[in-house]
Formats: C-alpha cells, structure tokens, sequence
C-alpha cells in the first residue's frame, strides 16, 4: 500500500509518550497485531482490519499525529479489534459494546498518568460515551492541537471571522458563513455550492 512503511517495534518509541511503550507492545504482541505507520490520509486517522486467511490483525495509523494524538488513535483501533474477538461482525462498529471496551482501555491508560492535564480532562469526559471518531471530541481536538509542531498559516475555521476567506488542503476556496448548530455553512468560492465544516477543521485564511 502506497504511503505506508513498516515499523520494528523498537521504533514505535519515537510515535509514542514516554512511559506507554511496555503497555501498547503488550496488546500487540498479546492480539497478534500488524501494525502500520502511514502518511497523513486526510480521511482518517487510523484503520482496523480483522485477521482472515491465517493473516494478523492489521492496524494503520497516521505517522504525522503528535505522540498522544496517535496513542489515543491506536487505543481506538485496539478496541475494534478486541471488539470484534468478542463479538465478531455481530455488533455496531462503534456501537454500545465498543464505547465500553473503547473506554476501559482509554482509562487504564489515563489511571498511568501518561497524558498531560488538559488531555486528561477531556478523555474523561468521552470515557462513558467515547466519540465514532478517535479524536471526533472538539475540545479534545483543541488541546491535542497544542503539542502538534507549529503550523504555518494555519488555524481553526471557528478562529475565523464570519466571512472570512479561506482555502482548504485540495485548494478549494470557500467564505465562513453562519453556524448551524454545530457547524459552520461555508460557501465554494468558485461554485457557488455550500458545506458544513466543523469549528476545529484546520484551514488556512486567505
């Protein structure tokens, strides 16, 4: 697969807090997991395969996430797989059974004291009902975005200014609009069309 490289287990130190190595080898080793360092994919964060054919499990994540980003993303990947070894294909992808295993594991990690007060915080909040996405929280996207490498020209639409101008990763153009709910309405500058955006997309103003 384009865009993915291998990792020895030993350079997993480099993607993770310090003090979670021992921890995350022990479920990889324990569940038989392939796991995969990958580009930025603009789509997801990270990804989980079941074993089939006599294949391991397989997980991928992205290499560019900060360490607590990507641990708190391959937690999540971990929980589909111990969730399908105790159901199968038979429950929700992130249904009741997941948010449960999804969140036993998010505390066992939070119990270690590995993550800074901020992001403590807001795992907290998520442990009885964890967000489909790994990072799908706003306010944990907010603080985990504080120990992500400075980016240049970069902030987050809800930073915006209504009306404002501002391009997204493919280059497309749009104006902030109004928030409906819980998104912005943005407009395309070049076609008129209208989409929503969260307040934490991470665009670039014009």
């Amino acid at each position: 697969m384009a865009g993915i490289e291998e990792h020895p287990m030993q350079a997993l130190t480099m993607y993770l807090p310090q003090g979670t190595f021992d921890n995350v080898v022990h479920y990889l080793h324990l569940h038989k997991v392939h796991l995969t360092v990958t580009r930025e994919r603009r789509s997801i964060l990270g990804d989980y395969r079941n074993a089939v054919y006599g294949k391991n499990h397989r997980i991928t994540v992205n290499g560019n996430l900060n360490k607590y980003a990507f641990l708190i993303t391959l937690l999540h990947e971990l929980a589909h797989l111990l969730t399908y070894e105790k159901f199968g294909h038979r429950v929700n992808a992130h249904g009741k059974e997941w948010k449960q295993i999804y969140g036993n594991i998010l505390a066992d990690f939070a119990d270690k004291k590995i993550f800074p007060a901020d992001i403590e915080k807001e795992l907290r909040h998520s442990l009885n009902n964890p967000a489909a996405s790994s990072c799908a929280e706003e306010g944990l996207i907010r603080v985990l975005r504080n120990y992500d490498e400075i980016k240049q020209n970069v902030r987050l639409l809800e930073q915006l200014p209504k009306g404002a101008l501002f391009s997204i990763k493919d280059g497309r153009v749009f104006e902030k609009g109004d928030k409906l709910r819980k998104r912005f309405r943005c407009k395309e500058k070049s076609t008129g069309m209208l989409y929503l955006f969260s307040p934490v997309y991470e665009v670039k103003p014009l």
